[in-house]
């Protein structure tokens, strides 16, 4: 079964550089582990401060596997004190996607 959500939310402009770095712990961690249960993408927004996150759990349940990862955790821990306003998150069905083989 696959899941996905999207979350976006607006960082705090002094707070772009630690969060940035954080966003990377998760992808190390990801990489590193060669995880295949999940697929995440992080765009940063024209403006500089906004931030979309796209994750598609294949796990039996469609459980994200993301909560779980150590880098994730330490990403969330202190989210409140870095963005804006609290992220929003949704729900979706993935209708297509492409990625190319290298």
């Amino acid at each position: 079964m696959s899941a996905s959500v999207v979350v976006t939310y607006r960082i705090r402009p002094e707070a772009i550089e630690e969060h940035l770095a954080l966003v990377e712990g998760v992808f190390a961690q990801l990489r590193h582990e060669a995880r295949t249960d999940v697929s995440y993408e992080v765009l940063r927004l024209a403006d500089g401060v906004s931030f979309v996150h796209v994750s598609t759990a294949r796990t039996a349940d469609g459980s994200n596997p993301l909560p779980g990862l150590a880098a994730f955790r330490e990403f969330a821990a202190d989210l409140a004190a870095r963005v804006e306003a609290p992220p929003v998150s949704s729900p979706g069905d993935v209708v297509a996607t492409y990625t190319p083989a290298g």
